[in-house]
């Protein structure tokens, strides 16, 4: 039997390239209150300097699991792993050039309350 070593390996997260999203997933994953928080946040910091677990949203682990999930796939967020953390940037370039000004009017909106 192999012995287990401390360390846990997790699996790298996928990624959707911003240029194969469609404005519906674009929008819905910019409808929700904890995922506008979510990318207000990281757009308000620098890249890759924000870990999961930084950020103020009222849920739990499985379910902020869940919110980056769908935010990858709409091409917002990219991951790495640094570590044990999961670290965060947002990808406004790529996602502006997809959809231009769309970010900005969000992030406007957010500001707005």
């Amino acid at each position: 039997m192999a012995q287990r070593t401390g360390t846990s390996h997790r699996a790298a997260p996928e990624h959707t390239h911003p240029g194969q999203v469609s404005v519906q997933t674009a929008l819905a994953a910019l409808a929700d209150p904890v995922r506008i928080t979510l990318v207000r946040e990281l757009a308000d910091s620098p890249e890759w300097s924000r870990s999961c677990g930084s950020f103020d949203v009222p849920v739990g682990k499985a379910a902020l699991s869940h919110h980056f999930a769908v935010l990858r796939g709409a091409g917002l967020v990219e991951q790495r792993d640094e570590g044990p953390k999961r670290v965060n940037r947002l990808r406004r370039d790529e996602f502006d050039t997809r959809f231009p000004g769309l970010l900005a009017l969000v992030l406007r909106d957010a500001q707005d309350g």
